[in-house]
């Protein structure tokens, strides 16, 4: 793992699914064993051009994930390197039954890229906003969990994944992001990522909101509070040296996600805590309700998922250290 955090926050001038397209048009020209299955949506996450390219090995299935993703693995199981994408809230509530049985129950080896999760959804509206997706993957066995940060984190994450064999389940938004990460940045699967080092209390996050938690580590420090700053973009299997060190040295916790507070990175650093290291933790997230519609502003400020939000957790948790 070699990444450089940006100097200064701004939005990434490629689109997160116009990079997903291009990188794994790159692998499919390298390996014809890369093949792309997608349900009726290859449009809207920019494969259109990639299934010109490749006719053979880009695959609209129509609407009907299930057995989507009961092809992907069957072709898994002949040697193939499939990929297979649509929304979120399809690819994880869905398809859960064949991602169990015919998925992590077979071994089977297969890449899901599910787009638009939590409020990024946006004016997709709430039976399309997934904030239970996290959930329900890591509560299956031997599946791997990853929320890419940005667009240089997404194209390091899908090289690897082609790589390695498992079922391996992508969080990805397809608009724009913050970038994070330089060009050219590596990771590690299964491994959190440092963002800025602190005393005082230590915030997780992950995907979309990691940009939040740098902009409220800044905001803590106007006010004497040293925070540090984790990114943990793998949420299972969790990095539980990284969790307990940290919080050891600054004593305190705050979890920021963009999904439900029940099941997601917010339970997942619980359970870690609560086995080797128990401290005060507050958790950002969705208060176990329903989307709506709205952009993903109005969402952040309705779902309370700012770095105001987070500021203030994380005076909370630093408040209740020794009580």
């Amino acid at each position: 793992m070699s990444y450089q955090i940006v100097n200064e926050l701004k939005t990434e001038e490629k689109a997160m699914r116009d990079v997903y397209a291009a990188t794994l048009a790159d692998l499919a020209r390298k390996d014809d064993k890369v093949v792309s299955l997608d349900a009726d949506l290859m449009n809207s996450v920019g494969l259109v051009p990639v299934a010109k390219e490749f006719p053979d090995r880009v695959i609209d299935c129509g609407i009907q994930e299930a057995n989507m993703f009961g092809t992907a693995a069957g072709m898994s199981a002949v040697g193939m390197i499939p990929f297979v994408h649509t929304f979120a809230c399809f690819a994880s509530r869905r398809i859960a039954d064949q991602v169990f049985v015919s998925g992590a129950f077979a071994k089977a080896n297969v890449r899901i890229i599910g787009s638009d999760p939590g409020i990024t959804a946006a004016f997709n509206g709430a039976t399309h906003m997934p904030f239970e997706d996290i959930g329900i993957m890591r509560g299956i066995p031997e599946v791997t969990v990853i929320e890419p940060t940005d667009a240089v984190m997404l194209e390091d994450i899908v090289r690897q994944t082609k790589e390695q064999k498992g079922i391996f389940y992508i969080r990805m938004s397809r608009k724009n992001a913050i970038q994070v990460y330089q060009k050219n940045s590596s990771f590690e699967i299964g491994k959190a990522a440092l963002i800025k080092e602190g005393t005082d209390v230590t915030l997780f996050a992950s995907g979309i909101c990691v940009a939040e938690s740098m902009k409220a580590a800044e905001q803590l420090a106007e006010e004497g509070i040293s925070a540090e700053v984790i990114n943990v973009f793998t949420i299972k299997p969790i990095d539980v040296d990284s969790i307990v060190a940290s919080v050891a040295k600054t004593g305190a916790a705050v979890t920021a996600e963009n999904h439900n507070v029940i099941n997601g990175l917010g339970s997942a650093v619980s359970e870690v805590l609560a086995e080797n290291q128990p401290v005060p933790l507050e958790r950002i997230g969705v208060k176990d309700r329903f989307g709506e519609v709205g952009s993903v502003d109005y969402l952040r400020e309705t779902m309370k998922m700012t770095a105001k939000d987070i500021v203030e957790a994380a005076k909370k948790a630093i408040s209740r250290k020794g009580v």
